[in-house]
C-alpha cells in the first residue's frame, strides 16, 4: 500500500472520530435540553473521542471499509439516555434521535463550504486541507445517511418509533428484537450499500446545488 493511501485512510479515520464525537455529543446535548442529565453527568457531552470510541464501530469496521476501497462510516458508544421524568418522553425521543444524523449532515455542509473556499483559493486535490475537507464531506454524509436508516439501534428507528401509532407497537417490538441481525445482514450482503449510495448522492448533489 502506497504512503499516499495510508495517509488518506488515516485522515478518514481521524475525521470519523471527530464526526462520531460530534454526533454523540449532539445526542447528549439534546437530551440535556429535554431534561435528562445522564449524558452530562457521565461526561459524554464532549469532543474528546476517547469518551465515545467503540473499538469495533469506530476503528475496526471503518478500517475494513477503507482497505476495501469503500466509503468510511461507523459508530461510537451510544450516549446513555433516560427519559424517566422527562416532560414529554415521546417528543424527547424524537428530538434526541434526529439530532444525531442531522449533526453529521450539518458538518458535511460546513465541509462542502470549506472545500469550495479552498478550490476558489487555488488549492488542488492532493493538498492536505483539500483531502481533509473531502474526507469530512464524504464521511459525514455517509454517517448521517447510515444513522437515518430505521433499524434499531440506529437513530432512524428512534425517529420512526416516536412517530409510530399505537397499532405499530408489535412491529416496533419485533424490530427491537431482531434489529441487530437485520442490520448486520444488510451490511454483509451489500444491501446496505445499495440503499446508502443513491441517498448519499442525492444529499451531496442537493448540498452542491444550494451552494451554487
Amino acid at each position: 500500500m502506497s504512503p499516499e493511501k495510508v495517509l488518506e485512510i488515516l485522515i478518514q479515520i481521524a475525521v470519523l472520530l471527530f464526526a462520531v464525537s460530534f454526533h454523540e455529543s449532539a445526542h447528549g446535548w439534546m437530551a440535556l435540553r429535554c431534561g435528562d442529565t445522564t449524558a452530562r453527568d457521565l461526561g459524554r457531552i464532549t469532543m474528546n473521542p476517547v469518551r465515545h470510541i467503540d473499538p469495533v464501530g469506530s476503528l475496526l469496521f471503518p478500517l475494513m471499509l477503507a482497505f476495501a476501497g469503500l466509503p468510511i462510516f461507523g459508530w461510537a458508544k451510544p450516549v446513555p439516555v433516560s427519559l424517566r421524568g422527562v416532560p414529554n418522553p415521546r417528543k424527547a425521543n424524537l428530538l434526541i434521535s434526529a439530532i444525531g444524523p442531522l449533526s453529521n449532515l450539518l458538518l458535511a455542509f460546513v465541509a462542502l463550504i470549506v472545500l469550495k473556499g479552498l478550490v476558489v483559493a487555488g488549492q488542488e486535490r492532493g493538498s492536505a486541507l483539500v483531502e481533509v475537507a473531502v474526507a469530512a464531506l464524504v464521511v459525514n454524509v455517509s454517517l448521517g445517511v447510515f444513522n437515518l436508516i430505521p433499524i434499531p439501534p440506529l437513530d432512524g428507528f428512534g425517529v420512526v418509533e416516536s412517530l409510530a401509532p399505537p397499532s405499530a407497537i408489535p412491529a416496533v417490538i419485533w424490530l427491537r428484537r431482531y434489529g441487530f441481525i437485520i442490520l448486520f445482514a444488510a451490511m454483509f450482503t451489500g444491501v446496505l450499500r445499495l440503499v446508502m449510495t443513491p441517498v448519499s448522492n442525492v444529499i451531496l448533489h442537493g448540498m452542491a446545488w444550494v451552494l451554487k
